[in-house]
C-alpha cells in the first residue's frame, strides 16, 4: 500500500517532506507554506497536536438519494414489462 502513494518503506512514509515552525495570527489562523491541497480535514487533540488530512468537499461519483430512488423505480417498471421501445443510439457511434 505504501508503494501506491510513492513511499518505498514505512520509514520513508514517516519522514516529513518538510518541517517548519508556524504561529497563529491575531485571527487564530495558521499559514501552510506551499500547501498542495485547498481543503483539509482537521483533527485537534487535547495535548495540542493538530493533524491535517487533504479532503475533497464533494465525494466524486456519488449519486443522490433521489437519483437512486428513480433508478429503483425504473427497475421495478422494467421487471413489470412497463418500458419504452428501444432507443436508436447509432447516431452517437464513432465514424
Amino acid at each position: 500500500m505504501l508503494e501506491e502513494v510513492g513511499y518505498p518503506t514505512l520509514e520513508a512514509a514517516m519522514t516529513p517532506a518538510k518541517e517548519y515552525d508556524a504561529r497563529i495570527d491575531t485571527k487564530k489562523r495558521v499559514t501552510l507554506r506551499g500547501a498542495r491541497y485547498d481543503n483539509y480535514h482537521v483533527q485537534e487533540y487535547a495535548d495540542g497536536r493538530i493533524i491535517l488530512e487533504p479532503r475533497e468537499l464533494v465525494a466524486p461519483y456519488e449519486l443522490s438519494a433521489k437519483t437512486l430512488a428513480t433508478m429503483d423505480e425504473s427497475m421495478k417498471n422494467l421487471k413489470k414489462g412497463k418500458a419504452s421501445k428501444p432507443i436508436d443510439l447509432s447516431a452517437f457511434t464513432d465514424k
